[in-house]
């Protein structure tokens, strides 16, 4: 059983057809019929609206299509794991090249052109794509700003909807000639990336983008400290007359305590425990004073 094979089959049991789906569902009647004879695969669930769309007109269970489809990609992911990445199309590398910053744009070329489709190149375009994708699908459901980009790419209003549909549903692996001029053109402004940190600066449009700037950072963290349990705390811990009232918070300080030398014992921590409670211990806060009226 798959998405196609459901959806068919349901359509045919409330005696409905294609078109009466397509507009259920805003889309072109070309999108469900490719969609249907299986030409195009099933859209990623957690990048479109389709499914639920689909599943309300026909009255399917909530998130039964979802779930097909997310078992129909993993099965084609399966096949597609161990095959050799493409290069991006000529075009594509042309439009990314274009938007990055012109001071940075000779040395980044110089990259790109090492390889077919190497490291840089690919963490390039995955975050420009990253950042298109996540501006198509939070505006997905503004018919606003779908025909804003409907008139920008000279399509319908149902079209857009399908173009945008199948964006949301590209890789870095597969962008499309028709992605790059319909979808990052018009959305990215340019690009810029410190070579040295690889943090890369995204400048959308004004037009098309509530936030204008995207920054994306790599930076690197120290691992967690890890702390030496010491025997006399285990032993405060497990006699529960000097830990059994002890919060998480206050255990988790007690852990944090270091010491040379001599090793505490367990009454050690309850007399801390009592002096971390105590509000004598503690300089009370001062209650904010209100700003004098002036005369």
């Amino acid at each position: 059983m798959d998405v196609p094979l459901v959806i068919k089959r349901r359509l045919s049991e409330l005696g409905l057809d294609q078109r009466d789906l397509a507009a259920a569902t805003q889309v072109t009647e070309s999108y469900i019929s490719q969609l249907l004879t299986r030409k195009k695969s099933p859209p990623a669930p957690g990048r479109t609206d389709i499914y639920d769309k689909i599943g309300e007109f026909l009255k399917l269970p909530a998130g039964e299509l979802s779930k097909l489809a997310d078992a129909q990609r993993q099965e084609a992911l399966k096949k597609r794991v161990a095959e050799q990445p493409l290069p991006l199309f000529k075009e594509c590398r042309e439009l990314i090249l274009r938007k990055c910053d012109p001071e940075r744009r000779k040395e980044v070329r110089a990259i790109f052109e090492k390889e077919p489709f190497g490291e840089l190149e690919r963490l390039v375009t995955q975050k420009l794509l990253d950042v298109a994708q996540g501006l198509a699908k939070d505006e997905l459901r503004s018919e606003e700003w779908l025909r804003l980009m409907a008139q920008l790419s000279g399509r319908s209003y149902e079209q857009m909807r399908v173009a945008i549909l199948e964006f949301l549903d590209t890789d870095v692996f597969n962008v499309s000639i028709e992605s790059c001029v319909s979808f990052l053109d018009p959305m990215i402004d340019s690009w810029d990336i410190d070579l040295k940190t690889f943090g890369i600066e995204v400048v959308l449009n004004r037009r098309l983008a509530p936030a204008s700037l995207k920054r994306f950072e790599f930076v690197e963290l120290e691992p967690p400290q890890a702390f030496a349990i010491e025997p006399g705390f285990e032993q405060f811990l497990r006699d529960k007359s000097l830990s059994g009232d002890a919060t998480e918070e206050e255990i988790e300080f007690l852990k944090t305590l270091k010491f040379r030398g001599r090793r505490p014992a367990p009454l050690y921590y309850y007399r801390e425990l009592q002096n971390l409670r105590d509000p004598l211990h503690f300089t009370a806060e001062q209650p904010k004073q209100p700003p004098k009226a002036s005369g």
